[in-house]
């Protein structure tokens, strides 16, 4: 039996494929059809699968192109960062108030006091002078929160100090602070070279300073400008620049403020002698 398959297996193979081709023709078309489907719809399916597979991964700022067999491709999208200017231009104008003022030094202290002394820089509401709602001009803000400022004009007689004391963030803000001063004199712009204007406070009386943060602290160490006879410390906290930024938005004008207050300021307001204001 064995011997007969074998040689009938070698013999007829022409005659096998003869009789596949007559099958074919006898069965009918659907076989063939059904996959010619099968084919279109994996061809369809494939193609969705193609538009679908180029994701934008929003977190991590990729877009995912898996065209390859083996690996993703991977394109890298540069973000650019975001600046204080940017932030600040999409953002409503604020009238700082007091706790804005509070908020920052207790964050600028965090790490640098303890628990105890980070208590003991808190101020009190009646520290406070009531702030500018952005529609005071200077000469208006300062008559409303000095009503009786002629009185302590005419009580005011020590050199190398003053009674009212402006803080801003650059000599160009200051003499624009000037202009819009109305009827206010005795000025002294903290703007030229710290010997002359030593000297130019010890000359005569001055009522109220003009100046940046840091020479205002010059002085004070130069021992030019005595605090002795402040009663009104005014922080410029609502003017922004071209950059629109505020004078607690530059780091540099940020920690001289804080180093400005924490030498002489603070212990004035604790012992009620000197009144903070936000223009």
């Amino acid at each position: 039996v064995n011997g007969k398959f074998l040689s009938f297996s070698e013999a007829s193979g022409a005659e096998e494929e003869k009789e596949q081709v007559k099958e074919q023709k006898e069965k009918p078309n659907a076989p063939i059809k059904a996959e010619k489907r099968k084919r279109l719809t994996e061809k369809e399916v494939k193609a969705k699968k193609k538009k679908t597979n180029v994701q934008v991964c929003h977190q991590s700022c990729r877009i995912v192109s898996p065209q390859s067999k083996h690996l993703p491709t991977i394109l890298h999208v540069s973000q650019k960062k975001k600046t204080i200017t940017d932030v600040l231009s999409t953002s409503e104008p604020k009238a700082g108030c007091p706790a804005d003022l509070q908020n920052l030094v207790t964050q600028y202290f965090t790490d640098k006091r303890s628990v105890i002394e980070q208590e003991e820089l808190k101020l009190e509401d009646s520290c406070f002078l009531s702030s500018n709602d952005l529609t005071h001009s200077l000469s208006s803000y300062l008559k409303q929160i000095c009503p009786k400022w002629a009185k302590i004009q005419k009580h005011h007689d020590e050199k190398s100090s003053v009674v009212l004391l402006i803080v801003c963030s650059s000599a160009l803000r200051a003499i624009e602070l000037l202009k819009t001063r109305g009827k206010v004199v005795f000025v002294s712009v903290l703007s030229a070279q710290v010997e002359e204007q030593v000297k130019m406070l010890q000359k005569g009386i001055t009522h109220i300073g003009v100046g940046t943060p840091g020479r205002i602290s010059a002085l004070i160490e130069k021992e030019g400008l005595s605090l002795r006879a402040l009663r009104y410390l005014i922080l410029d906290w609502n003017w922004r620049d071209q950059k629109l930024r505020r004078m607690v938005d530059i780091p540099e004008i940020k920690v001289d403020i804080m180093k400005l207050l924490e030498g002489v300021i603070l212990n004035g307001c604790k012992e009620d002698k000197v009144k903070i204001g936000l223009f």
